[in-house]
């Protein structure tokens, strides 16, 4: 039984880790840069904050992505390092030089094609080991993905990753397991179960927004951007940059078909046509000629939404009413 987390600062000890300094902090935890003072390796030691271990939702995040994490070895995917002896709970991850290819994407806007191709190409290998180990990311965006100084990549953050037989994801869970709803697969929107495909339509989604600069569904809230891409076209790539290849277009519009049966089956075909993109056919898509045709959710779909909204409310209603009547 591990003694509850307190507050750490640089310059602590925890067990034989000296912290050294914090390099980022979330909602769940902070994430320190620390040296094994046994070894003198560098590491990263990552502490969730006290009331994480309270929430059931947060603590599984946080036990899945260790036990990952230490069961998938691979270049491109952050290893974390096994801990029996801790007194503490908390995480030792192998130290990553480099930035987030979100912290890149801010700085340049949109990356070369060339450059976004090599680090789409390495992404997909990752993702093909990880696919062929029974794991599904399901958390896939910049804000995951360590670029190093060669452009190296690392996949991070493994928290709401899960197996073919974990169970799926749904509305009710949007804020605490699916993030940010810009690179949410259609098959998600609509609360299946999201398998390697939907990794495959999520890197779709970042080489769109490596090439434009921007992402290709969008909304005034994360409703908004899910039903957008269940029911309109994005603008095609080559409209908002003329320099990308119309087979680069093509491989786009290849990961992000609507259904995951129309999409590249497996990371590794999406990569062997980034690095063949002679071979691409181009296929006549009416993607390109009515992306202008915009339409609304129907009635349907707004009562389905509002409906979920009304859900805690009422509940919460009742709660106050059988309070009152005791």
């Amino acid at each position: 039984m591990y003694a509850p987390n307190l507050d750490f600062h640089p310059g602590d000890t925890l067990d034989h880790f000296r912290l050294d300094n914090i390099v980022a902090t979330s909602g769940m935890a902070t994430v320190f840069r620390a040296h094994d003072l046994d070894t003198g390796v560098q590491v990263a030691i990552k502490i969730p904050h006290p009331e994480v271990e309270g929430d059931p939702t947060l603590w599984e995040r946080f036990r899945r992505e260790e036990e990952i994490g230490t069961r998938i070895d691979h270049p491109s995917i952050m290893k974390v390092y096994p801990n029996a002896g801790r007194t503490q709970v908390y995480m030792v991850m192998e130290w990553v030089e480099g930035r987030l290819l979100r912290a890149i994407l801010n700085e340049q806007h949109k990356l070369p094609p060339e450059r976004a191709t090599a680090l789409s190409i390495a992404i997909l290998h990752a993702l093909e080991h990880i696919h062929a180990a029974g794991v599904v990311h399901r958390d896939l965006k910049p804000e995951n993905i360590m670029v190093g100084p060669a452009d190296d990549v690392h996949l991070i953050d493994f928290g709401i990753a899960g197996s073919a037989g974990a169970r799926r994801l749904t509305f009710a869970h949007f804020s605490q397991s699916m993030g940010t709803p810009d690179y949410i697969s259609p098959e998600q929107v609509k609360g299946k179960r999201g398998d390697a495909r939907s990794d495959i339509y999520a890197m779709g989604v970042m080489l769109y927004e490596m090439l434009t600069g921007q992402v290709p569904f969008t909304g005034p809230n994360p409703f908004a951007v899910m039903n957008d891409r269940l029911l309109n076209q994005p603008v095609p790539p080559r409209k908002l940059d003329p320099g990308i290849t119309p087979q680069l277009q093509e491989i786009i519009y290849r990961a992000l078909e609507r259904e995951p049966k129309n999409r590249y089956a497996t990371a590794r075909e999406m990569a062997h046509d980034l690095e063949h993109q002679q071979e691409v056919g181009i296929a006549a898509r009416v993607e390109e000629s009515n992306y202008r045709k915009r339409q609304s959710p129907n009635l349907r779909r707004v009562l389905f939404i509002g409906s979920l909204v009304l859900i805690p409310v009422a509940i919460f209603a009742l709660l106050l009413l059988v309070a009152h009547r005791r």
